[in-house]
């Protein structure tokens, strides 16, 4: 076993919050639209992907500023979001959730399919947020975009969490969640929250893949692992519990990292099935998570 140094722990350790904050943002989309139709949208990784191939193209090809091109990535994707509710599921929304599982991983082949055919399969460099130095913190050497990495995850689960409990429209897509025939009867359009959850569900993920595309580049695959980590990120926290998918991705990412940093020569390679030990681990020892799961009735 390699006994890395003590600046090399605090390294890996900050590493491992930083894509454990990308991993917790993957896995909060998963619940928002879990939430709102017990479906596990397993095409949330492709809207991660979506957001860093947008940016970038947009930024590098016809020179959009990068806060623009920021913003103008989550409105494109959101709209996908959007197309891909009203496309695949809204039609037939009546089907079992198997059939809507199957759905939307034929529409995660598809989206990476065009995105390949688009982009070619290379990974792009993107522009850092913020350029300067890496600091140094007790002698580990951070990259600032990591900073930002971290800043946008926790940001972004504080406005969604505003916007759950104090907009019209996220109090309705909290009653679509509990209830959703009840929600019906007391004049909530239930179709249109569903869309809204794939909406916000698609914001969320094309944010997380334009703050680590600067870190890992982008490229048309890198959606399908980042999905999947989230994925078992959600599971670990408790399906359905926003703080705790945020919470498990941090707790995967930390893992993650110190085993890449503990692992003997030429077995870091390994990591990436990490997060899916500790997946088969929490189903046999918690199946509902470390937080439990929101229980619907």
């Amino acid at each position: 076993m390699h006994i890395p140094s003590f600046g090399q722990i605090i390294q890996y350790i900050i590493y491992g919050i930083t894509v454990g904050g990308i991993y917790g943002l993957v896995a909060l989309g998963f619940n928002i639209i879990y939430n709102a139709t017990d479906v596990i949208n397993f095409a949330q990784g492709e809207f991660v992907m979506l957001g860093a191939m947008i940016m970038v193209f947009l930024n590098n090809t016809f020179q959009i500023p990068l806060l623009t091109a920021f913003f103008l990535s989550i409105l494109i994707v959101t709209a996908i979001g959007v197309i891909f509710e009203r496309v695949a599921i809204n039609p037939v929304r009546n089907a079992s959730v198997i059939t809507l599982i199957i759905i939307t991983v034929g529409a995660s082949i598809l989206i990476r399919g065009l995105a390949l055919i688009a982009w070619k399969d290379e990974a792009i460099p993107a522009t850092p947020f913020s350029s300067g130095e890496s600091m140094t913190i007790l002698g580990a050497s951070v990259a600032l975009q990591r900073f930002w990495v971290l800043g946008i995850a926790i940001l972004t689960v504080v406005a969604v969490h505003i916007f759950y409990k104090y907009t019209y429209i996220g109090k309705a897509m909290r009653a679509t969640a509990i209830n959703r025939t009840a929600a019906r009867l007391m004049g909530v359009n239930v179709r249109f929250m569903v869309m809204c959850s794939f909406a916000l569900s698609a914001a969320v993920g094309a944010g997380a893949g334009m703050v680590i595309a600067p870190i890992t580049f982008a490229s048309y695959s890198m959606g399908a692992m980042l999905g999947l980590k989230g994925f078992c990120a959600a599971i670990l926290g408790g399906l359905g519990n926003g703080i705790g998918a945020f919470l498990g991705g941090f707790i995967i990412g930390i893992i993650e990292n110190l085993a890449i940093g503990f692992a003997p020569s030429g077995y870091s390679g390994y990591k990436d099935a990490i997060a899916f030990i500790i997946l088969l681990i929490i189903l046999f020892v918690k199946p509902s998570g470390i937080l439990g799961s929101k229980k619907k009735t």
